[in-house]
């Protein structure tokens, strides 16, 4: 009777608490033993979808796994550079690795078979310009579009400057034009003498 009701209990605070997923380590934390987990997991009530990251099976499928297990792996990782483009659909690049931006002296995720482009970010570099959205039931960090812009031009030799000016190109006829927050990320990223030139021709 114990293990039936502390499963029931498991799976009441695997949906309330969590959404239907979770990792190993917010499980036990919230009480959920691992005898418990993997055994959700054996009779099929918990899929796994990377190492030590679990979901509920009666969830719908996800439709990009891959954004939803880097945000639950490393919640404080924020999409950037052309995965942040590519969100915000301001690139024609097809991004062949998730460009994440982690704060100084964090531990890289350590993900299986998924291609990551890791950058350690600091102070407001990394705090500024986060916002949240919701995917497949996970809260996803990305940097806003404007903030995004300013950090590809400070790794426009990274990712290419024709890169870069595409992406100032199709913010212009795609989105709405915000100058103050461009020049703002441009003084904290500390590219607003490169990229001020740039803004004055494209905008």
């Amino acid at each position: 009777m114990n293990r039936s009701n502390n499963r029931k209990r498991a799976i009441e605070t695997i949906k309330k608490t969590f959404g239907g997923q979770l990792r190993m380590s917010d499980a036990v934390n919230a009480g959920i033993t691992r005898t418990v987990l993997y055994g959700l997991h054996e009779d099929g009530i918990l899929e796994k979808i990377s190492r030590g990251v679990f979901r509920l099976k009666e969830l719908p499928s996800i439709s990009n796994p891959d954004l939803a297990i880097i945000a639950l792996r490393s919640p404080k990782a924020v999409l950037c550079l052309i995965s942040a483009l590519s969100f915000h659909e301001i690139t024609t690049q097809i991004p062949h690795k998730i460009y994440i931006a982690l704060p100084i002296k964090t531990i890289s995720p350590r993900v299986d078979d998924l291609p990551l482009s890791v950058h350690w970010f600091s102070g407001q570099s990394y705090q500024s310009g986060i916002e949240e959205h919701e995917i497949d039931g996970v809260k996803v960090k990305v940097y806003s579009v404007e903030k995004t812009l300013a950090d590809c031009f400070k790794f426009r030799n990274a990712i290419g400057m024709d890169v870069v000016l595409e992406a100032l190109k199709l913010y212009r006829s795609r989105k709405r034009l915000n100058v103050s927050d461009l020049l703002k990320y441009a003084r904290i990223c500390r590219v607003e003498r490169v990229m001020t030139p740039y803004l004055e021709a494209t905008l």
